[in-house]
């Protein structure tokens, strides 16, 4: 395996802003870096839980990858520009809204992240399966990877955290650049 390559392609899959690094994000700005952390728990099994999902099940996806490619890309997308508007209208003042940042949200919210499910179903077949096959190798890769996501997530719940006061000094700038980015992100994905 090139693993320059293969570090280089999981690092920017996941330290990258995305969906799920805008709402940890977002969700330190609302809440703090505890709820963020909860988020992050979440959004880290559910991103492990789609590696192995897609090791087990890499020869039958082959088959129907296009179909699955399009129910992802209009879900997601719909749910990105959805997030987007969210995080736009929200009131900060409103703590009501603290259970967009559990640990159930950020497990879900993987499996609607479109940018999660196409690196899951690329990461896998094309850097991992070609040299191991055997599943203590593939399970190593799998765990390797999902650390690597772990630590892009706790990346930008520190950064939240370091920069909170700027960011809430900022709410309204914040805002509008995090919906945007959301909304870019949901753009990228029929690109």
């Amino acid at each position: 395996m090139e693993i320059t390559s293969f570090l280089i392609y999981c690092v920017i899959a996941t330290f990258t802003p995305g969906p799920t690094n805008i709402v940890i994000l977002s969700a330190v700005h609302k809440f703090g870096a505890k709820q963020a952390m909860e988020y992050t728990y979440g959004a880290t099994v559910g991103f492990g839980l789609l590696l192995v999902i897609s090791a087990g099940l890499n020869t039958m996806l082959v088959t129907i990858i296009p179909k699955l490619l399009m129910v992802m890309q209009i879900i997601g997308s719909g749910y990105m520009f959805y997030l987007a508007y969210r995080l736009y209208k929200t009131d900060s003042s409103n703590r009501a809204v603290k259970q967009t940042a559990t640990f159930t949200s950020g497990f879900l919210m993987q499996f609607l992240n479109p940018k999660v499910v196409l690196f899951t179903i690329t990461v896998i077949p094309t850097f991992v399966m070609p040299y191991y096959n055997a599943i203590s190798e593939v399970s190593i890769s799998i765990l390797a990877i999902t650390l690597i996501g772990f630590l892009a997530f706790v990346t930008w719940v520190l950064f939240g955290t370091l920069f909170k006061e700027f960011l809430q000094k900022h709410n309204k700038s914040v805002k509008i650049i995090m919906a945007l980015f959301l909304a870019y992100s949901a753009v990228m994905v029929w690109t």
